[in-house]
């Protein structure tokens, strides 16, 4: 997924990609008039739902496959899917644009690879959470405006009340694997929009794409070895593939040709709820009034972020 995309809150100039999953890769139309946006709108908030469930259903097939046995499958999926769709050409590019595809795939591959061994061990909407963190600190590290530390201050408190003051309620290493899934979704954001720029329409995505599923195809042999040719295993995979990248991708993708970038990373801070309202419906997972008010802090702030963001680019 990462189902990989929360937040996403961007380098500057804002370039709004998604993380946990679904993975735009730059580049396109971004600004048009308000009118008419209640469709690009509802086309991003799809987006989120898609990936969200394509998470949780992620989670019910580890037991089959494993956390690393299931990104292999899906990006295996999402690759053979966009290298289809979209046949990049292999030949014209640079030896730095073939680096920059290269470290963004590496990336994508990590950040998968980290956020599923975070959701195998703690639950959806808190893992989500934790790793939009990556993203937001993004934002307000490149903004470097007073009224960030407002927005700092308030993810920090829902980090803390997420934790319960110490993380008792939940397990350290999923927290541990969350929080590196962000680093590397902050990490992504910069390499999808040097990728976007060097490579046209979604060439670069493709090619990347591949890259992780090449890089996470190792792994996940050793982990899951003969299930991953389970036909059942790989279906399901397929599905995950489809809600969490392919499907999302393409959404936003329309979406983005008629919605300013910084209304479309405002509405992509809404996933952490999106994530814990997938992880109950799917995977019956509940959250305290702690770790709701915790979540709704953290949303508060990406938001707060990106609208800081979004003047800072307005006035410059």
């Amino acid at each position: 997924m990462s189902t990989s995309r929360a937040a996403t809150p961007s380098s500057p100039p804002a370039t709004p990609t998604g993380g946990n999953g679904s993975t735009p890769g730059g580049g396109g139309p971004r600004r048009f008039g308000s009118s008419g946006s209640l469709g690009p709108v509802g086309l991003v908030l799809a987006g989120g739902v898609s990936v969200q469930f394509g998470g949780a259903l992620a989670v019910t097939l580890m037991p089959r496959a494993g956390a690393l046995g299931v990104v292999t499958l899906r990006l295996l999926a999402a690759a053979l899917i966009l290298l289809l769709v979209c046949r990049p050409r292999l030949r014209g590019h640079s030896r730095t644009d073939w680096g920059t595809a290269i470290v963004f795939g590496i990336t994508m591959g990590t950040m998968n690879g980290l956020f599923y061994e975070a959701v195998a061990r703690i639950p959806l909407g808190p893992a989500v959470t934790l790793e939009v963190l990556g993203p937001l600190t993004l934002s307000v590290l490149a903004s470097r405006r007073a009224i960030n530390a407002v927005w700092a201050g308030l993810a920090l408190l829902g980090v803390f009340l997420l934790g319960g003051g110490g993380f008792s309620d939940l397990d350290a290493v999923g927290v541990a694997f969350a929080l590196g899934a962000g680093a590397m979704w902050a990490a992504y954001i910069v390499f999808s929009a040097r990728t976007g720029r060097r490579f046209p329409q979604a060439d670069g995505l493709a090619l990347a794409v591949a890259v992780a599923a090449l890089l996470c195809l190792p792994v996940g042999i050793a982990e899951s070895g003969g299930r991953l040719l389970d036909p059942t295993t790989i279906a399901l995979g397929s599905a995950v593939a489809i809600l969490s990248s392919v499907l999302p991708y393409t959404l936003e993708l329309l979406a983005l040709r008629r919605l300013p970038a910084s209304t479309f990373a405002v509405l992509m801070s809404l996933e952490p709820a999106i994530a814990a309202t997938a992880g109950f419906m799917i995977l019956d997972q509940t959250l305290s009034l702690t770790q709701a008010a915790a979540i709704t802090l953290v949303i508060a702030a990406s938001m707060g972020a990106v609208r800081t963001q979004a003047g800072r680019g307005s006035v410059g």
